[in-house]
């Protein structure tokens, strides 16, 4: 089953085609590992929560823009080979010492897929879907209420698609690291 890997990122405003250069020039890379589809979308609502929110969990500041990226991949095990190549790779750390961003604020993790509905409404079928508006939401769920939290997403998916959404996933978060101190290195 498809995995994904989630990023969140503060961007400079100013550096908007930098990072759109940025992302087609590491797209290759990340096909060449592995990535079936990477999928980048540029923030333009993104609220301030009550409790915490998208821009405080990167840190971003008046100037930046909060950039939601994903990466799909066929299953974790090519994830996880992909994640250590990259490592290893002399490409991949080039393109780290050149990024239009602050690497050490971005967040990522990996998540298990829930559920995918595409177009078709069946199973998996969303991996063609055209690009559009991205409505992105991270929370926490108690492990003891992952099946509960399935089947609640399964009727918001009906919704949703009910109400125009071209394309629900869903992930459970099974690999998040935990934050980095401010001295610790990007990945």
């Amino acid at each position: 089953m498809t995995y994904i890997e989630g990023f969140v990122v503060a961007v400079p405003a100013a550096n908007e085609d930098a990072y759109r250069r940025h992302s087609e020039t590491v797209l290759p890379l990340f096909k060449g590992l592995g990535v079936t589809r990477m999928v980048q979308a540029w923030g333009n609502e993104v609220p301030d929560g009550k409790v915490t929110d998208f821009k405080g969990a990167v840190q971003a500041k008046s100037d930046e823009v909060v950039v939601f990226t994903w990466l799909e991949y066929p299953s974790k095990a090519v994830r996880d080979a992909a994640n250590q190549k990259m490592m290893n790779d002399p490409a991949a750390t080039d393109v780290a010492k050149n990024l239009p961003f602050d690497g050490q604020r971005v967040i990522f993790a990996g998540f298990e897929t829930l559920l995918d509905l595409g177009p078709g409404g069946g199973q998996g079928e969303g991996k063609g879907s055209k690009l559009g508006y991205v409505d992105a939401t991270l929370m926490p769920v108690p492990v003891a209420n992952k099946a509960a939290f399935r089947d609640w997403a399964a009727q918001m998916a009906e919704l949703f698609r009910e109400y125009g959404a071209t394309r629900v996933l869903d992930g459970w978060g099974d690999d998040i690291p935990t934050a980095r101190s401010p001295t610790s290195s990007a990945r």
